[in-house]
């Protein structure tokens, strides 16, 4: 239940961060663009096996392989980015959502400590 309640915790921080969702936009365009290029390419090799210029067999071998090579493309994709992401991070010293639950943390114990002090004065 507290890893549920974490989970969500995370992804509302995460939706609420302005380079989250900017990178969100730029990823959800990407994709779309893809899926595009796919659709258009898959269009392109249906046209040439109409018009008879490959042959049906080829057209399908030609659009299963431009369908792994997106797959594989999107995992590369994907991984850069986020690699991407975690550097330009880490270049503007922006705090880590664990650097931001430590300080918490601490600030926690410390306030408990404080309050322990002052009721028993």
């Amino acid at each position: 239940m507290v890893d549920q309640a974490n989970t969500q915790e995370d992804k509302k921080n995460q939706e609420s961060s302005p380079l989250f969702n900017a990178s969100r936009r730029l990823l959800l365009a990407a994709i779309g663009a893809i899926a595009f290029a796919q659709d258009e390419a898959e269009d392109f090799v249906n046209h040439l096996v109409e018009r008879g210029e490959i042959a049906e067999k080829d057209g399908k071998r030609l659009i299963s392989e431009i369908i792994d090579k997106r797959k594989m493309g999107k995992h590369d994709f994907e991984a850069a980015s986020s690699k991407h992401i975690h550097e330009t991070l880490e270049r503007l010293n922006i705090p880590t959502k664990k650097d931001i639950d430590e300080l918490s943390e601490k600030v926690a114990v410390l306030t408990r400590k404080v309050e322990e002090f002052l009721s028993k004065e």
